[in-house]
């Protein structure tokens, strides 16, 4: 499974529309480990690009802490599960 959070520093980001950096890592969903993990810093914040990279790069599951609901409504008719309202640290997210 491919998850993706938005990073304010070492921070999941307050806001979806304002990452201007994502971590992308691949999980084992039985053992619950990280198999792989990229940083992808975006050359601005937007909403409409994040969505596009979810959607090609196969990501399962969102984690951030606000998204607007036209742009959570929009990921999960695309069925990836969005995870919001999440605060602190991105590794112990990603956990």
């Amino acid at each position: 499974m491919k998850v993706l959070i938005g990073l304010y520093g070492n921070e999941v980001s307050p806001r979806f529309d304002l990452s201007s950096e994502v971590l992308i890592a691949q999980v084992d969903e039985v053992k619950r480990k990280v198999l792989e993990e990229k940083i992808v810093v975006l050359s601005q914040p937007s909403a409409e690009m994040l969505c596009h990279m979810v959607l090609t790069e196969s990501v399962h599951a969102v984690v951030c802490g606000g998204i607007e609901d036209e742009y959570y409504q929009y990921l999960t008719w695309k069925r990836v599960k969005v995870f919001e309202s999440i605060i602190g640290d991105a590794r112990e997210a990603l956990e």
